[in-house]
């Protein structure tokens, strides 16, 4: 059935949000599909819709329903895991064992490092330039949205990346540079994305680690480890450059083994006797 856009009422997107939720949904090919759309899969259409008429009355032509009529569908709640601490440990010192190139060795292993003592997101670490690196070990950053902030690296990370900057005899800019691949030795060329996250889900993968880890995980176990150490959610907050709290919450996850101790230490029935 087709409507044409004027005549798209709160029912009507209704009808298509149960659309979407059925099994008796074609593709975009017209084929008839059993499987069902997540629930994020189906919002990221919504808010496509939702955007597209923002953008209309932002430009001041008529809409048939208001963006805010356009509800999104409640996500369900999954228990998010980060890798124990040790597992975590072992994949950023991993490189070492694993890459036959010394120099690319310690180049990735010191990313990892980075990634896991600042908490920054991927992109942060990789557009990181050598003039942002100072004896303090404090990192300025302009983070998601441009928002800026300060990281901090660990008298580890910052012993590492020092060691990793005497073997750097090159003009690059970049804190963190590729040693193959197209514009070699020229100002502008840079790790990509890609290229990390590969390298993480190959450590992992070597290592037999279970628990799904990317670079994104380094961040989750940067504020999960910080917490279990006692540390404030508003300072973690803070250095993961969140504008909400309740953001950083969604971060925190408190790893297997500590919500198992804590449940050993803190149960009211843990000295009762039968």
């Amino acid at each position: 059935v087709s409507v044409s856009f004027d005549k798209v009422s709160r029912h009507t997107i209704d009808l298509f949000k149960a659309y979407l939720a059925s099994q008796d949904r074609k593709t975009a090919d017209g084929v008839r599909t059993p499987e069902k759309l997540s629930a994020g899969s189906i919002n990221r259409m919504l808010s496509s819709l939702r955007s597209y008429c923002k953008y209309l009355v932002d430009m001041d032509y008529g809409v048939p329903v208001a963006p805010s009529a356009i509800k999104l569908l409640k996500m369900p709640r999954t228990h998010a895991r980060v890798a124990e601490l040790d597992s975590l440990v072992e994949l950023i010192e991993s490189p070492l064992k694993f890459e036959k190139s010394k120099r690319i060795a310690l180049r990735n292993r010191i990313m990892l490092e980075v990634l896991f003592s600042t908490g920054m997101r991927i992109s942060e670490l990789l557009s990181l330039n050598r003039d942002q690196i100072n004896d303090t070990g404090k990192i300025f950053v302009r983070g998601k949205g441009k928002k800026e902030r300060f990281v901090y690296l660990t008298d580890r990370a910052k012993e590492l990346v020092n060691m990793y900057l005497l073997t750097r005899h090159d003009d690059n800019p970049a804190l963190f540079i590729p040693y193959s691949g197209k514009n070699i030795g020229t100002a502008k060329v840079r790790i990509s994305p890609n290229y990390l996250q590969m390298k993480i889900k190959q450590y992992k993968e070597l290592l037999g680690i279970i628990v799904p880890t990317s670079a994104h995980s380094f961040r989750h176990g940067f504020a999960t480890y910080l917490a279990e150490q006692g540390a404030n959610p508003a300072a973690i907050q803070i250095l993961l450059g969140h504008e909400s709290l309740q953001t950083t919450t969604r971060y925190v996850h408190a790893s297997d083994k500590y919500a198992e101790s804590t449940h050993k230490k803190f149960h009211p029935l843990k000295k009762r006797k039968k």
